[in-house]
């Protein structure tokens, strides 16, 4: 495959060539040769070269087998074609760093005082999800990484890894690998899974990565910046419609934790212990180094001149005793000396800071800088003994019966199911005032309600155990009323999670989870009601905040691409009224998707986006599947994205509003026209079109993805076809898959072809950075759709006539929302003015052309009942390397 390659990429020729080289060595030469014909005829295609469209593309004459190899070829490609691309860093953007920030900033006259007063109360956290997106197993993603950090190397001019080994033959042989590895997962990922690949992430990057970044802050503002970025995860803890996430599942996530921040600190801790080697015989250093020398009962006499090291022999012990208090499990380098578990990671950063004192006490030199140390008392201060923060989430309908069955256990309410919001209301708040607990040890619990207790009294004593940092947060999807938030405070009441009182306290925040359209239409009446609660507005002044989630996917699903992006847009401004009406900074947690239909997208852009005022320096936003391994599987790029989150959320809660009030108006008008628009065409194709949901499930591959095995959650809420009951992954997935994306695009064109200021809608895409983020969004899906080949997925629908009516429609939505985005855009082709994207998209194109076309053939035969397992597992393989090409599939 000498020429797997796009010209002016030399990572993409130099690494698209030792993977010719790898199949023809492994595969043989005539498996190459077929695999390269295809490549050159569908790269030819591509390019509009004369008579190509006649041309064989040889797939017919695959074996079974050659097809499982040819797609596990194009797969690799196109993940090494994305290594390649985040090398040459496709996805920068201009300032989406601290120091391009704070040029930016400064040169508004928003100077350094302001943007510390900002950090003072700023709180940015990326929050990893088991969203399952994310196609390719671990085993491929590290060997991909490890090609990223040999490809490094050999960008500093050196030809010899640091064991010996020539850089590209260790190349070659981590491709050889990939060429070799199970691509598909044989076992359902369980939870338990989910918590290791997450752990991997936070223990490998997200550990190390923080504090360099600090560290670097730190000399950017020329002070030490407090700690506002922070990790959250909702492995564990997320039991909305997976009902495997238990009180084990929790306990397992912490345990794991734990084991991974305290083996992180002590191999600090040792390497400190070998580095500070300084004599009393040439420094003087303060008493209470000398204190916490001589209380660590290290009396070596060798070291006896030595204090850091004696203090730290200490700190090490205590961390070690630590280690097994909290895991069960003795470290893995056990300490000779033995020493007294710390109670709080408060308690370890004060020793920590006691050495970094006595370093800085010695003067000026060099050793009173930062360094290892500083960057050890960073992560104590950042991730504690529980490394990330874990969110709770449940849907509002399993705490209505929940609650239910223990005001009934309890004798409060024979029914509380029947009860209308206001009874409800009265009756929760009246309960939440009374020390007295509902729950019995004599009651006998159903399942449902046994297991939630069970949860947050884990939550309770992983409070006791890590500390309260450890879990800050119960999500409450489909929340519909404060009823919704007054039974959570009911659950944790039970768990001593919410103290009743004259000052009421809840040790964790309930969070309303708005989703749906009508759902964010009535976030801020919701929020109003609920923040005049004399108890709730009193533990939120405690806080100094309130936390609100806004949902992308189930929005998108619900109303559409454009009117789901408004509706946030607008359910967002509404609510900061109401926030500054009680006094209370607002926290907006944003579940973003790695698909545009479900939020996806540049973070920067999209922070940016963000209506003025609602930012203000605190948001949170959810990483899931792919996403994860994108944006946080190596270091260098979980430093760039990181970076890109802190910085736009900087520019975007400082710099003044550059829209004028007029022009706000305008657009918002025009906005609201577009998206009715946009609603009406997207809810008459989608829920109102008799067997619509018939063409869906045979034009897509949704019945074959759930064999995929990517994640624990089901893909459906109910057992139910209903596209209501359908999890918006498997939603927007299977229309990736089928190359027609519609939850990306559908109902735009309409909106574009009933809008007549087509002006208007140019001046909006040059002024306003929402409309222009939700434009740049939809022109990458609309680029990586292709109706050429959805053609082909609409043929497996049965019913001709149902066929042609409802493809019908889809195509000409697509071509008016093509050529609409064309003219409010002003460009002749899409990307025209995003080279880099572009040449990207392209580089793919020849190589999902012909795996839809294998996937469409297997799905027939499988469809048909041909029952050989290769057939299934080329199915699988398949979508595999579509998401791996398109890259945000899901």
């Amino acid at each position: 495959m000498a020429s797997l390659a796009i010209a002016n990429n030399s990572d993409v020729r130099f690494l698209g060539k030792l993977l010719g080289d790898v199949i023809r060595a492994y595969g043989g030469e005539e498996l190459f040769k077929r695999i390269e014909y295809i490549r050159a005829t569908s790269v030819d295609r591509a390019r509009g070269v004369a008579g190509a469209g006649a041309i064989d593309r040889g797939l017919d004459r695959l074996s079974l087998d050659e097809t499982l190899d040819f797609t596990r070829g194009f797969m690799l490609f196109s993940m090494l074609a994305n290594l390649a691309e985040d090398r040459q860093g496709v996805a920068a953007e201009a300032d989406a760093d601290m120091a391009g920030a704070l040029a930016r900033l400064e040169a508004e006259g928003i100077g350094h005082d302001a943007v510390m007063r900002l950090l003072e109360h700023a709180l940015i956290v990326p929050v990893l999800t088991a969203h399952p997106t994310e196609v390719r197993r671990k085993s491929m993603i590290d060997h991909k990484n490890r090609i990223a950090e040999l490809m490094a190397l050999k960008d500093m001019d050196l030809s010899e890894t640091r064991d010996g080994d020539l850089i590209d033959e260790a190349i070659a042989r981590q491709i050889a690998l990939l060429w070799q590895t199970r691509v598909l997962r044989r076992e359902k990922l369980g939870v338990a899974d989910e918590v290791e690949i997450a752990l991997s992430y936070l223990r490998d990057v997200f550990l190390p990565v923080m504090p360099t970044l600090y560290a670097r802050w730190d000399r950017a503002l020329g002070e030490r910046v407090p700690n506002f970025l922070r990790a959250g995860s909702w492995i564990g803890g997320d039991r909305d419609g997976n009902p495997f996430v238990t009180a084990e599942s929790m306990r397992l996530a912490f345990a794991k934790s734990a084991e991974a921040v305290l083996g992180y600190y002590m191999d600090a801790v040792h390497a400190l212990g070998a580095e500070l080697s300084i004599s009393t015989e040439h420094v003087m250093v303060s008493d209470a180094l000398l204190a916490l020398a001589d209380a660590s009962g290290d009396d070596a006499r060798s070291r006896a001149d030595e204090p850091y090291r004696r203090a730290l022999s200490g700190i090490y012990a205590r961390l070690s005793a630590t280690h097994e208090t909290l895991t069960g499990k003795p470290a893995p380098r056990p300490a000779p000396l033995t020493g007294a578990p710390y109670a709080t990671p408060s308690e370890l950063r004060e020793d920590l800071v006691v050495v970094a004192h006595a370093l800085a006490g010695e003067g000026e030199g060099p050793l009173a800088t930062g360094g290892a140390l500083g960057r050890l008392i960073r992560a104590v201060e950042t991730f504690g003994f529980h490394l990330a923060t874990l969110d709770m989430r449940q849907n509002s309908a399993v705490h209505e019966r929940v609650v239910g069955e223990l005001l009934k256990a309890g004798g409060v309410c024979e029914d509380y199911l029947v009860l209308d919001e206001e009874v409800r209301v009265a009756l929760l708040r009246k309960e939440l005032e009374s020390p007295r607990l509902l729950t019995s040890p004599y009651a006998d619990y159903s399942e449902e309600t046994a297991t939630e207790l069970a949860v947050v009294r884990e939550a309770a004593a992983s409070h006791r155990k890590y500390g309260r940092a450890c879990i800050a947060h119960y999500i409450v999807s489909m929340a519909q009323s404060v009823s919704d938030l007054l039974e959570v405070h009911l659950l944790l009441k039970e768990a001593g999670l919410y103290i009743p009182g004259d000052e009421p306290r809840a040790d964790v925040m309930a969070i309303p989870l708005f989703e749906t359209i009508a759902d964010l239409e009535g976030a801020p009446a919701i929020m109003e009601a609920w923040l005049a609660i004399p108890e709730v507005a009193h533990i939120a002044a405690a806080r100094g905040h309130q936390e609100v989630m806004i949902g992308y996917s189930d929005s998108n699903k619900d109303g559409g691409y454009l009117t789901s992006t408004w509706q946030l847009s607008r359910g967002s401004t509404a609510l900061r009224p109401v926030f500054e009406k009680a006094h209370l900074g607002m926290q907006l947690f944003h579940g973003r998707g790695g698909a545009v239909g479900r939020g996806g997208g540049s973070s920067f852009a999209a922070i940016l986006a963000q209506p003025k005022g609602t930012v203000q320096g605190r948001i949170r936003i959810t990483e899931q599947g792919e996403v994860i391994a994108a944006k946080y599987g190596t270091r260098e790029s979980a430093m760039t994205n990181l970076e890109a989150m802190t910085s736009a959320t900087l520019l975007a809660s400082l710099e003044p509003e550059k829209l004028g009030k007029a022009d706000a108006t305008r657009f918002a008008a025009a906005m609201d026209r577009l998206s009715d628009s946009a609603f009406k065409a997207y809810r008459g194709l989608v829920y109102e079109t008799e067997g619509f949901r018939q063409f869906f499930r045979q034009a897509t591959p949704i019945a074959e993805i759930a064999g995929l095995k990517i994640g624990s959650r089901p893909a459906s809420r109910k057992k139910s076809d209903a596209i209501e009951d359908l999890r918006a992954i498997p939603w927007v997935f299977s229309w990736a898959q089928a190359r027609i994306m519609l939850p990306g695009w559908y109902g735009v064109g309409a909106a574009f072809e009933a809008f007549e200021d087509k002006g208007l809608l140019r001046e909006m895409a040059g002024a306003w950075p929402l409309f222009a983020s939700t434009l740049a969004n939809m022109e990458q899906v609309l680029a990586k759709s292709d109706m050429e080949i959805a053609g082909h997925y609409a043929a497996l629908v049965e019913d001709a006539a149902l066929r042609d009516s409802i493809f019908g429609r889809i195509k000409q939505g697509w071509q008016a929302t093509h050529d609409g985005l064309l003219q409010v855009t002003r460009q002749t082709r899409l990307l025209e003015r995003h080279p880099a994207l572009e040449t990207s998209i392209r580089l793919r194109l020849p190589y999902i052309e012909p795996l839809n076309l294998l996937q469409i053939e297997l799905m027939k035969r499988h469809r048909a009942g041909e029952d050989d397992p290769r057939i299934g597992e080329g199915i699988l393989l398949s979508i595999n390397a579509i998401a791996t090409a398109l890259r945000n599939s899901g």
